[in-house]
């Protein structure tokens, strides 16, 4: 089964508010871990084993999923005789928690975990970003255009309403669209075992090292996405998936 690396050991600091206590993967939106919420899109589409890459706080997100089935759904518990039984089945996810270092960059994670990924084609991406894409069309893509990498490439949603001006009156309003402010890498990669050919240290970062060699070497392709993407940087974007999710809305939500 390929494996799906979430990239979940930074340090947050943007998001302060939040993760002075836990780290960012760890926030909630709806109750559950944004975390949670990338995995259950992995999941939707088939892709159930995951490698956590832990750092910074990595132990809550231990804890989190050693607990997850009794604390998760209703249970019996028989006090007779200390049995505990769940009702329902929980999620079907194999997961790998696996310390990566406090002060280790995004390509020295992933390099960390070559023992694990060595065999095959695998998926990244970060544990801070929602999305509606298409993962099985992600990979398709990544196999008809026979590369090592292939990233997900979106187009960030503004920050700021526009205006339209005549003079000093304003004739148009326009409200946060989601702008031509260039492409970037909105994580949901795909690589192949040879990517461990770019990674050398602890201090790689994946983008800066990584796949800018890769780019130069004509081996990292982008599958565009029009969809809904999100990262969650700031209080401000934590807000705003809250906000989505709570309107019941959430355009990540993918699963039933």
């Amino acid at each position: 089964m390929m494996k799906v690396v979430l990239l979940a050991g930074g340090l947050g600091t943007r998001l302060s508010e939040e993760t002075e206590m836990k780290p960012k993967p760890m926030v909630e939106i709806g109750g559950k871990p944004i975390l949670w919420h990338i995995m259950k899109h992995y999941a939707h589409h088939g892709f159930n084993e995951f490698v956590v890459a832990l750092g910074y706080k990595g132990e809550s997100i231990k804890k989190y999923f050693m607990e997850y089935h009794s604390l998760t759904g209703n249970m019996t518990v028989d006090l007779g005789n200390g049995q505990v039984s769940s009702w329902e089945k929980e999620e079907a996810w194999r997961i790998h928690l696996v310390d990566t270092g406090q002060q280790t960059l995004t390509g020295g994670r992933v390099r960390r975990l070559k023992p694990l990924l060595k065999d095959g084609t695998f998926m990244v991406t970060y544990g801070d970003g929602v999305s509606n894409v298409d993962l099985g069309s992600l990979l398709r893509f990544h196999r008809e255009h026979g590369r090592a990498a292939t990233l997900t490439s979106v187009r960030p949603p503004a920050r700021f309403g526009g205006l339209q001006l005549d003079g000093q009156r304003v004739v148009k309003f326009k409200e946060k669209p989601q702008i031509g402010e260039g492409w970037i890498n909105g994580g949901f990669l795909i690589f192949e075992p040879q990517i461990f050919k770019y990674l050398e240290s602890d201090s790689d970062s994946l983008e800066a090292n990584a796949l800018e060699r890769l780019a130069d070497d004509g081996q990292l392709m982008a599958y565009p996405h029009d969809g809904f993407w999100q990262c969650m940087d700031t209080l401000r974007d934590r807000r705003a998936l809250e906000a989505h999710w709570q309107d019941g809305k959430a355009p990540w939500k993918v699963w039933p």
